[in-house]
């Protein structure tokens, strides 16, 4: 949008950290230091998990309440698995290119793993401006909303990995910290928010008021308050300010216009004393020889580090208010401390007569309206004949097959069974609902991957439900069992770009959109009401089948949720599951070596699968066993024989992209799971015309016992409860079924790509139902 595809991003890196601390090239920042290893991208979530996964955390962060897909340009530049510059190879190119400036408005990951890796590289780093920490605020200290229980003093950005913000702030580079202290001063008002309503000349002014106006909403929707201020403050772009006005008046000398500044002795919490006791919370010391990184016995590293937002070693009885303080940027005396420069407040307008009463206010509005360096364009204006088009089938009359509800953790082998699903005959399948799970192999904002295939199917009829983030029983805030996926190649950052392949489909007009949105009609709808219209929607007599590619919990919510939900289930198709039947082969749990007989959609929620599995639901199983038959070389060479629609090209590509990773790299060495994830959605419609062998079983589930065993499926012989469980089918017609239905030309897509739909906007309209919906008859 702004015209400056030259600057590179940085994301992410598979290195780790070896036992004695050596820290690999393209370490990705994905964990806190304290618990980076050396395997894998994979791990816990012992800061992270203060910020809310779901709505009003990072699915709102992370689509910008739908603004990101509603207003901004689509830029040529997208992720590309192992072609992404890492964050580490950026960042080194640019300060080793000269003096630089850093600007830290996050966790301090990443700039701390490059100075303890090139320690040589300080000296050409000029200062560092973080805008976070909290030092001298008012009780309580901290911004921890949803951990003031165990720790009041902390403020996010450096609680996110608080040995880095150490490292980074006795590093003995100049540092200047706006933190809460500051930001705490400059709360958003309702007559900036009227006098920047007014003012939005630029693209960039739009998209930030935008942004503004959908956190209000929330806000305001939560406290119905009244008021002159709104509880939200302007943080990171108040930093900037300050930031960018020291750089230009000088930061020794200079006064600064939006804030009062002084110095400050500070620290950084990193653990709770008494230091040297080793409890078990601390992995620098914890079961070692010798302390991590050389640090120092009984030092200040050494204490209790906080474990999460319940940890109760941070309990105080009868307080609301814990004793923790790890993340606090403690004012101190003494050698311990860092001379740093610290906003206090911000400055009052000197315009006395204006409404805006920061000083701040007046530049903000001023700099983001200037003419000079200004946005290009919005989605909207990107392209001359830019119209949303929501594609709706029109049906015969024939006959409909059973109503299907596909569940799904947007996996890569999902999105291919949603298109076959898709590509089913009518009379066979009738898709009526989509679940998206948000404690799989995705983050929950990939939602709108799934609406633009759909799209590209014709299929904007199709609801799609947002399925709960975190498995059943355990706290909405955490990651039990999700800590298992990497964060890294192979992992969350290939799923929720779908391989670098998401930007390449055709953009659906149909997004996540909050609660809070002024238009209700848009507002994402939950997978139990989306159960709950499919429910309604049933001809007498009428049940549904439904097929699951995840973890069972949004089924096994419905269950619990509607009591009489069995009576209308024909069929659970159940993908996942390794039965322990005397055997000896291995589950996929690859992360957790101590995990050796559990797949992966069951370990992510055991109790969901208990739940579902050992209910009175109709159960088929598509076990690991029988999906490890599917190879991507008899179903990419089915694929190579048929005349191609473009969904089958666009399934292609993926495959194919998949299977030269998992040739090409060590860290891509499960995809095949993904391969298998396909088989239950063409059994589920072909059956016996798979020479399909299927057998009866007494099996139950082992949940919430430890993380050895969770998960697994075992035979119970004295359950009178049987589940179908498929057991062999013929490779070769399942690799040629699938590929034929994916070249079929009835119910084909109707748009193929993004590039496609950029040459429709570039022209104008043949019909003049411009802007309305448009059927395709099927």
């Amino acid at each position: 949008m702004m015209g400056r595809d030259d600057i590179p991003v940085g994301v992410g890196g598979d290195g780790g950290i070896s036992d004695s601390g050596d820290i690999g090239p393209d370490v990705g920042g994905y964990l806190p230091l304290i618990d980076q290893g050396m395997s894998s991208t994979a791990g816990g979530c012992r800061y992270r998990q203060a910020i809310p996964p779901g709505r009003s955390g990072r699915l709102d962060v992370d689509t910008n309440s739908g603004l990101r897909r509603a207003f901004l340009p689509q830029g040529p530049r997208r992720y590309r698995p192992l072609r992404q510059p890492t964050a580490q190879q950026v960042m080194a190119d640019a300060v080793s290119a000269g003096p630089t400036t850093v600007f830290l408005f996050g966790a301090h990951t990443n700039l701390a793993l490059l100075l303890m890796a090139h320690p040589r590289l300080k000296r050409n780093i000029e200062r560092v401006y973080i805008s976070g920490g909290a030092v001298r605020t008012a009780d309580p200290a901290g911004n921890l909303f949803t951990a003031f229980a165990t720790n009041p003093f902390a403020e996010f950005n450096i609680f996110g990995d608080p040995f880095a913000a150490y490292q980074v702030i006795h590093s003995g580079i100049p540092i200047t910290m706006i933190p809460l202290d500051a930001t705490n001063t400059i709360p958003v008002t309702e007559e900036f928010i009227s006098e920047f309503r007014q003012r939005q000349l630029t693209y960039e002014a739009q998209y930030c008021f935008l942004s503004l106006d959908q956190v209000l909403m929330r806000l305001r929707g939560r406290s119905n308050g009244h008021g002159s201020t709104t509880s939200y403050y302007m943080w990171d772009s108040f930093a900037a300010g300050v930031a960018l006005s020291s750089m230009r008046n000088g930061e020794i000398d200079g006064g600064n216009d939006f804030a009062e500044l002084e110095y400050m002795n500070i620290t950084v919490v990193t653990s709770n004393k008494p230091y040297g006791e080793r409890d078990g919370s601390n992995p620098f010391f914890d079961g070692r020889a010798s302390p991590r990184f050389g640090l120092k016995e009984g030092g200040v590293h050494s204490g209790h580090v906080q474990t999460g937002i319940r940890d109760s070693f941070c309990l105080i009885p009868g307080s609301n208010r814990g004793r923790c303080e790890d993340g606090y940027t403690r004012e101190v005396s003494g050698p311990e401390g860092v001379r740093v420069r610290v906003a206090t407040r911000a400055k009052p307008n000197t315009n006395k007569n204006s409404s805006l009463d920061r000083e701040f206010f007046k530049s903000f509005l001023e700099v983001l309206n200037r003419p000079e360096q200004t946005g290009l364009f919005s989605i909207k204006t990107q392209f001359p004949y830019y119209r949303e088009v929501l594609y709706k089938p029109v049906f015969g009359n024939g006959s409909k097959g059973k109503p299907v509800i596909f569940d799904m953790d947007m996996s890569p082998g999902d999105y291919v069974s949603l298109i076959y699903l898709l590509k089913a005959p009518r009379e066979a399948i009738d898709l009526k609902g989509v679940f998206v799970n948000g404690n799989g192999w995705a983050n929950i904002a990939s939602i709108d991957i799934v609406y633009d295939i759909l799209h590209m199917m014709g299929r904007d009829d199709i609801p799609v439900g947002l399925g709960n983030t975190t498995a059943l029983g355990t706290p909405t805030l955490g990651c039990n069992n999700s800590y298992a996926i990497p964060h890294g190649s192979g992992g969350f950052i290939d799923s929720d770009t779908l391989y670098g392949l998401a930007r390449s489909l055709p953009r659906s007009p149909r997004r996540y959109a909050p609660e809070s949105t002024d238009h209700p009609e848009s507002r994402q709808p939950l997978a139990f009401e989306v159960w709950q219209s499919v429910r309604k929607q049933l001809d007498p007599g009428e049940q549904i089948t439904v097929l699951t590619n995840g973890p069972l919990t949004n089924l096994a919510n419905i269950s619990l949720s509607d009591r009489d939900a069995s009576s209308v289930i024909e069929r659970v198709y159940v993908v996942g599951v390794l039965i322990k039947d005397g055997g000896d082969e291995n589950g996929d749990v690859f992360t957790v070596p101590s995990t050796k007989h559990a797949e992966f959609n069951m370990f992510l929620d055991p109790l969901a699968a208990k739940t579902v599995l050992e209910s009175d639901l109709k159960i088929t199983l598509i076990p690991l066993t029988v999906q490890r038959k599917a190879t991507f070389e008899d179903v990419l060479a089915a694929l190579e024989d048929i005349p191609h629609t473009r969904e089958s090209k666009f399934v292609n590509e993926l495959l194919s992209l998949l299977q030269d990773l998992q040739r090409r790299r060590k860290l891509y060495h499960h995809l095949d799971i993904f391969l298998g994830e396909i088989l239950g959605a063409v059994y589920m419609v072909e059956g016996s015309r798979l020479k399909a062998s299927v057998e009866l079983k007494p099996v139950s589930v082992v949940a919430n016992t430890s993380i050895s065993t969770d998960g697994q499926i075992v035979i119970n012989k004295s359950s009178t409860k049987l589940v179908r469980v498929l057991s062999d089918f013929d490779g070769e017609i399942y690799s040629k079924r699938l590929a034929s239905s994916l070249a079929n030309k009835t119910q084909s897509a109707v748009i193929g790509s993004f590039e496609e739909q950029k040459t429709i906007w570039s022209r104008p309209p043949k019909n003049s139902w411009h802007g309305e919906n448009k059927g395709n008859l099927l």
